[in-house]
């Protein structure tokens, strides 16, 4: 097949690896699509959990007819023997004639293994095919295998003048419905939403995905050094339903929340604030690869700070409440321009009567 026609079955199978998103930690939300006189034969994404993987689905979709055809996988199959057989076998088994893969797979379990199972077999190996593609979306599950830390996108909804409520606390609501709703399907597509203490008091949140028909919600995440939060909240009370984590310090005592069902990651503490690096460490060790971070302004600075935020989404709606209203975030202890992060436009666009701006993390400064 051609390059163009690589690419094409490659977009595919990204496209379906995508519907992952948020639903199949601990693994990587992998796609595949199995190809065979230019027509798809199979197809599958990795299932919610986490397994079967998204190779075991096509090949299975594919049956017989997948001997001699070609595979579209976003990610290296896998070489190992784990709580399934690998995909790399699978594939093998099958007799397929060639896989062409997105990009490699960094796991030391793994790590060109894979590749040179298939090869050794006789099966023709290309790789790089949307490989820049195939690392955003695979950016957090590469980020854990690499850093021990999960990709995090960080939202931030205020006014014109970069306030997220009034000098009396109101919040509710400065963005609109669909800048709402589109919060939502981000949650969806991350495998935790996380909050810092003063959001839980401040606006009672839920941090659940509705109106989307999904069943399978994200972790919510408290992020608190004294977790001095009572349990007549929405979080503490959905908790048995609905998981709940606590990042908190060793001193903090959980005892209530935990008889609600929240789970306890007693974290490090830094000027006698959580550290969000050894947070993060935590929630990778746990299996955690994509965090969205919903503030707020102390927890969102202590991210930036940190150089933790690898996608920052900003909200902005056509209204201005003055200085005496909150400021989006805390301080940062910032005294140059030269010490500030910096990351790239990569979107703008417009959601009902607001905007919103996509960054990402810049990776050099000028």
């Amino acid at each position: 097949m051609n390059a163009a026609t690589d690419a094409r079955f490659m977009a595919l199978a990204l496209s379906l690896g995508r519907r992952g998103m948020g639903r199949v930690w601990p693994n990587p939300a992998v796609g595949c699509v199995i190809v065979k006189d230019g027509r798809i034969i199979g197809r599958g994404r990795t299932a919610d959990g986490g397994r079967p993987h998204a190779e075991t689905i096509a090949l299975s979709q594919a049956g017989p007819a997948a001997k001699g055809a070609t595979a579209y996988v976003t990610l290296e199959p896998c070489s190992h023997h784990g709580q399934t057989p690998p995909c790399a076998q699978a594939l093998i088994d099958t007799q397929v004639a060639r896989v062409v893969i997105a990009t490699g797979d960094p796991d030391s379990r793994v790590g060109g293994r894979g590749i040179a199972m298939l090869q050794k077999a006789g099966i023709a190996v290309e790789t790089g095919i949307m490989e820049a593609e195939a690392r955003k979306d695979h950016a957090g599950f590469l980020l854990r295998t690499t850093q021990n830390r999960p990709f995090v996108t960080l939202k931030l909804a205020g006014t014109l003048d970069e306030r997220i409520a009034t000098a009396s606390g109101e919040s509710q609501w400065i963005t609109g419905p669909e800048a709402r709703r589109a919060v939502h399907i981000m949650r969806a597509r991350h495998d935790v939403v996380m909050v810092g203490a003063g959001t839980v008091r401040a606006d009672d949140p839920s941090l659940t995905v509705r109106g989307l028909g999904i069943t399978r919600q994200p972790v919510r995440i408290i992020v608190s050094r004294g977790m001095k939060i009572g349990t007549d909240c929405q979080l503490a009370k959905t908790a048995g339903s609905h998981p709940v984590w606590l990042c908190h310090g060793s001193d903090a005592d959980v005892s209530a929340w935990a008889r609600e069902g929240a789970r306890s990651l007693p974290t490090q503490v830094v000027a006698g604030q959580v550290d969000m690096n050894a947070a993060l460490a935590n929630l990778a060790e746990q299996g955690i690869t994509r965090v969205f971070c919903e503030g707020g302004g102390m927890l969102a600075a202590s991210l930036l700070a940190a150089n933790l935020v690898d996608e920052l989404v900003v909200f902005t709606a056509g209204m201005a409440v003055g200085a005496e209203g909150a400021p989006a975030l805390g301080a940062m202890g910032i005294d140059s321009l030269a010490s500030a992060p910096r990351f790239t436009l990569a979107e703008v666009r417009s959601i009902g009567s607001d905007i919103l701006h996509r960054w990402v993390r810049r990776l050099s400064t000028p």
